[in-house]
C-alpha cells in the first residue's frame, strides 16, 4: 500500500512539473531547419502549380470560341478578294460574335523577326496568307467547325479554318503534366517531412528511455508523455514553418520578377490570386499539424512496444 500511495502523492507533482522531467524531448538541433527547407520547397512547388493553373485558365478564356481563317493564295489580288468574301460570309452569320481581318502590315511586323524584310509588301516579299480572326458564340465543336469549313469552301476555296484551342492543345497537355508534377512534389515533401519527424521522435525516445520508465512509475501516462513530445515538435515546426514560408515567398517574388520581365501575354496570366496566397499561407499550418500528429502517433506506438 505504501508504493501506490507514494505514486498518488507524486502524480500531482508530475502534472505540475512535467515540462522539466524529460530533459531531451526537445527535437531541436537541425529539425527546425529541416522543416524550414521542406516548407520553403513546398511553397515554391505549390505556387508553381497554382500559377500554371492560372495560366491555363487565362489562356482558355482568351481563346474560347476563337477561330483563325487563313486564305492561302499566292496572287495578292485574288487573296484580297477571297479574304473580303470570307469576312462578309462570317459577318452575316448569327453564330459569329466578332470578325476581324488582321492587317497585312501587322502580319509583316509579326513575321519580321523570322523572315526579316522578306515579310513585307515589296517585290521580293514572301507571299503570306490573309489572316482573319473570328470568334464563335459558345464552344467550338468538331461539328460546328466542319459546317463552317463547308460554308467557306464554296466561295473561298483557299480558306483554311482552324480552332485556336487546337494550336495550344500540346501546351495545355504540357501544363497539365507540370501541374501533376507539382502535386507529386508537394506530396513527396510532406512524406519526407513526416519521415524526418518520425526519426527525430524515435531518437528522442531512445535517449530518454530510462526517464520515461521512471515517469511511468510515478503515474505518468502514455498520453502525458506523448503530449511533451507534441509540444516540443510543435515549437520546432512553428519556427521552421515561419522561416520556410519567408524563404519560399522571397523566392516567389524573385521568380515573379524574372517571369514578368518576359512581357509575355500567356505568362502574364499566371499571377497568383488572393485565394492562391491564402492556400500558400496555409502550408506552414498544415506542416505543423502534420508534424504534431506524426510525433504523437510515433511516440504512442513506441511506448506501447517499450513497456
Amino acid at each position: 500500500m505504501a508504493i501506490p500511495g507514494l505514486l498518488r502523492r507524486n502524480q500531482p507533482r508530475f502534472g505540475a512539473e512535467r515540462s522539466g522531467i524529460l530533459q531531451q524531448t526537445r527535437l531541436a538541433g537541425p529539425m527546425p531547419w529541416v522543416i524550414a527547407i521542406m516548407i520553403a520547397l513546398t511553397v515554391i512547388a505549390a505556387a508553381g502549380g497554382l500559377a500554371l493553373s492560372n495560366i491555363a485558365s487565362h489562356a482558355r478564356s482568351q481563346i474560347a470560341g476563337g477561330l483563325t481563317v487563313q486564305v492561302v493564295e499566292a496572287a495578292p489580288a485574288e487573296r484580297n478578294r477571297q479574304a473580303e468574301v470570307a469576312v462578309a460570309i462570317l459577318s452575316n452569320r448569327e453564330d459569329i460574335a466578332s470578325v476581324r481581318r488582321v492587317p497585312d502590315e501587322e502580319l509583316a511586323e509579326l513575321l519580321e523577326p523570322w523572315l526579316g524584310d522578306f515579310a513585307g509588301q515589296g517585290d521580293e516579299a514572301i507571299p503570306t496568307p490573309a489572316l482573319i480572326d473570328a470568334r464563335l458564340q459558345g464552344p467550338i465543336t468538331p461539328r460546328r467547325l466542319a459546317e463552317l469549313r463547308d460554308t467557306l469552301s464554296a466561295s473561298v476555296p483557299s480558306a483554311r479554318v482552324d480552332a485556336q484551342a487546337g494550336w495550344l492543345a500540346p501546351v495545355f497537355q504540357a501544363i497539365a503534366s507540370l501541374q501533376w508534377l507539382a502535386i507529386g512534389l508537394v506530396v513527396l515533401l510532406a512524406l519526407t517531412s513526416a519521415a524526418a519527424v518520425w526519426l527525430a521522435a524515435r531518437s528522442a525516445l531512445g535517449s530518454n528511455r530510462d526517464t520515461i520508465e521512471i515517469v511511468h512509475l510515478l503515474g505518468g501516462t502514455d498520453r502525458q508523455i506523448a503530449r511533451l513530445f507534441q509540444r516540443s515538435i510543435a515549437a520546432d515546426a512553428t519556427v521552421g514553418g515561419v522561416v520556410g514560408l519567408a524563404l519560399g515567398v522571397a523566392a516567389l517574388f524573385v521568380l515573379g520578377r524574372q517571369f514578368a520581365a518576359l512581357d509575355s501575354g500567356m505568362v502574364g496570366g499566371g499571377g497568383l490570386k488572393m485565394v492562391d496566397w491564402v492556400l500558400i499561407g496555409a502550408i506552414p499550418v498544415a506542416g505543423i499539424v502534420l508534424a504534431v500528429l506524426t510525433a504523437r502517433f510515433t511516440v504512442l506506438a513506441a511506448l506501447r512496444r517499450m513497456l
